[in-house]
């Protein structure tokens, strides 16, 4: 995999779009072509019933793509969910960073985020000890054995990324 990419991750509420959605523009603006994926642990469906990229994958299509002058969407039905690195290996080779949310059991580096509010143990450093863990983005002071971030500072995480991924910065 020649793309660099980091995941986010965390609990519920925790608001690892939110993040995404700051951290995203910020490296962009800096000149990285920045993708992005997003785990969904339910079903999902991005056309819908009545319009014709619909009706072609009812009518079985497996793949099925649609495109325009500006962009283009792709329908692929599969048995289980094929790994991260398999997706950004696919589909992101024109990217300089993919940033991922979810895929906690992957092997790329990743961000856990943390609020104290929901007062639940991190996932890399309590349910397992991730080693691919390299920081932690919180809304309160944690001793951590990888560095701890601002969660509110989407400038200072993508400092990070960009020197910690991306080996630039």
């Amino acid at each position: 995999m020649a793309v660099k990419a980091v995941a986010f991750l965390g609990r519920s509420g925790t608001g690892k779009t939110t993040l995404i959605e700051k951290v995203l523009p910020e490296l962009a603006s800096r000149g990285y072509r920045v993708g992005a994926i997003k785990h969904d642990a339910h079903r999902f469906d991005i056309d819908h019933p009545g319009k014709d990229s619909h009706r072609l994958a009812a009518a079985g299509a497996a793949t099925m793509l649609i495109t325009s002058s500006e962009k283009l969407a792709l329908v692929k039905k599969h048995v289980k969910s094929p790994p991260v690195e398999e997706l950004i290996d696919l589909y992101f080779s024109d990217m300089d960073l993919v940033l991922v949310e979810g895929f906690q059991k992957s092997g790329l580096p990743k961000i856990e985020l943390f609020r104290k509010e929901k007062n639940q143990p991190l996932i890399c450093r309590g349910e397992i000890d991730d080693p691919t863990l390299v920081a932690v983005a919180s809304d309160h002071p944690l001793t951590m054995d990888v560095p701890v971030m601002d969660l509110n500072d989407p400038k200072g995480i993508a400092d990070f990324i960009e020197t910690n991924v991306l080996g630039t910065g």
